[in-house]
Parts: structure tokens; C-alpha cells; sequence
């Protein structure tokens, strides 16, 4: 990897990585050949990238600690806004560089995604990107499959967050990154996509590879709830509008067969629950 490449990287690192999430770099040039014109980045094609992934570990580490400050700001995706603000940061901890953050939700006024981003885990090498096209002769017929990325380590239980984008750095030698084709099988393709597509209720296809580290209880109950009831979920009072922009998919939209108490789950941000070693903003 280049010099340059890297002590950004580790800087980018620095700021990111004790709170969970995970930093690649790659090309604009790659996420664009992989894409019609309609869905490039308007950068030329040796600009540098840096995709941005959370791992389980953000749940504890970030998530937590920022709601805990969370009177500093009003709430509406507390997800969202938690990493909104780890990644100013990032911005802040480089202020000689021009940089763009673009998070996974945004959108252009037509509704077009700002960055396709399993297309941008992909080309960084940080998570294989599984479709249709990966499956000789596919038994699905007419059926709509959509494509799911699996992180080498933790399998299905991470989330692509966003990508730094930095005009004006171009590195033209840096080398493809390949992300490690960690379901190699076709057999094992089928029931991943399958279980993506038809089953993902049941949380199993994240299991494709055996991970490090999955989403503990307390995470999985927050993302299986609707975003409307999350609120309520973490004793938090709803707030008077709620953002439309950002939809996660496909584990937000499920529905707890039986919402935790308010006053329980209170407890996930007490102090003794977060690390001390993780502060909030």
C-alpha cells in the first residue's frame, strides 16, 4: 500500500476503530467500473476512497455512549446520527484535507442512492458481494433476488456505513483490493441468497460464515423494531418529526413478539452498561 494510503488510513483508524467500525480504502475508478453512468461518483477515477463499516462491537462501544449525551441534540435515527457524528469527527481530525462523507442512507433529489454501498464493500476488499450472477444456472426462475454482503469475520452481523470521499488525492498505484470469497460453493450461495431473500426474519443467513462476534440480544431487539417504536424501546420520548430518508433494511421493520419493558431497557444506558473507556460526544 502506498505511504500516503496508509497514514491516512491509520489516522481515519484512530478516530474509528475502539468504537467499533472497520476502515478499507479503494479507487473511485473501481466502485465506477462496476457501475452504469447513471450511479458513478462525478470524481476522476484515481481519487481516494475510504469505505466504513461498523462491526458488533458499535452497538456498545458508540451507540450507547451517544445516546447517553444525547440531550446535546434532538433525536431522530439514533443509529444514524451516532455515526454522523463519528464520522465528523473524522473530518475534524483531518482539517487540511477536502473531504466528502457520504452515509449508506443518502439519496439525490430523484430518490437515486448517493453510493451503492455492498458495490463499495466489495471493491475495498472489506465484504464479498453475493448475487444472482454468482450462481450457475440458478433455480430461481422469474423470482427477484437481491444481493447480500458477507463480511469475512463477521458474516452477516456488520453494517456498511458510509464512504470518506477525498478530492484532490488521487492514487493511481494503489492495488485492487479482493475481497475474500468466503462462501465459495454454489450450494452455500443458494441457501445464503435464499435465506437473505425469504428467511431473513430468523436472522440465520448472517450465519454463512461462522463469525467472531455476532449482535448480542439487547442489538437484535433494537433492530428488529420498527423504527417508530425504537423510542419507546430505549425509554427515550419520541420525537415531534421523524426522518423518511433513511430506511434499513432488511432487519428493521420486524416486530419483537414482546417489546421490552421501558424501565429494562432504560438499563442499556447506564453507565455500568457502556464502556467506560468509550465516550460519548
Amino acid at each position: 500500500m502506498e505511504p500516503q494510503v496508509a497514514e491516512l488510513q491509520q489516522k481515519i483508524e484512530d478516530t474509528l476503530c475502539s468504537f467499533g467500525f472497520e476502515v478499507y480504502p479503494f479507487q473511485v475508478a473501481w466502485y465506477n467500473a462496476l457501475l452504469p453512468p447513471a450511479f458513478h461518483l462525478p470524481l476522476p477515477g484515481p481519487t481516494l476512497a475510504f469505505l466504513v463499516l461498523s462491526t458488533p462491537a458499535m452497538f456498545d462501544r458508540a451507540l450507547k455512549p451517544f445516546l447517553q449525551s444525547c440531550h446535546l441534540q434532538p433525536l431522530t435515527d439514533p443509529v444514524d446520527q451516532c455515526v454522523a457524528y463519528h464520522l465528523g469527527r473524522v473530518r475534524e481530525s483531518l482539517p487540511e484535507l477536502q473531504m466528502e462523507v457520504i452515509a449508506d442512507y443518502e439519496v439525490h433529489p430523484n430518490r437515486r442512492p448517493k453510493i451503492l454501498a455492498q458495490t463499495a464493500a466489495h471493491v475495498a476488499g472489506a465484504a464479498y458481494y453475493y448475487q444472482r450472477q454468482d450462481v450457475e444456472a440458478d433455480p430461481w426462475g422469474t423470482q427477484h433476488i437481491s444481493g447480500v454482503c458477507i463480511h469475512p469475520r463477521f458474516g452477516g452481523w456488520f453494517a456498511i456505513r458510509g464512504v470518506l470521499l477525498l478530492p484532490g488525492i488521487e492514487v493511481p498505484d494503489l492495488p485492487p483490493m479482493k475481497p475474500l470469497d468466503c462462501v465459495p460453493t454454489r450450494a452455500d450461495r443458494i441457501t445464503l441468497l435464499e435465506g437473505f431473500n425469504f428467511h431473513w426474519r430468523d436472522w440465520t443467513y448472517r450465519d454463512a460464515v461462522t463469525p467472531q462476534e455476532r449482535y448480542s440480544e439487547e442489538q437484535k431487539a433494537y433492530f428488529s423494531t420498527p423504527p417508530a417504536q425504537r423510542f419507546a424501546l430505549l425509554g427515550l420520548a419520541q420525537p415531534s418529526e421523524e426522518r423518511g430518508s433513511s430506511v434499513e433494511l432488511p432487519f428493521t421493520t420486524l416486530t419483537p413478539k414482546q417489546p421490552p419493558k421501558p424501565s429494562r431497557a432504560r438499563g442499556w444506558l447506564s453507565p455500568r452498561v457502556s464502556p467506560p473507556t468509550s465516550p460519548g460526544p
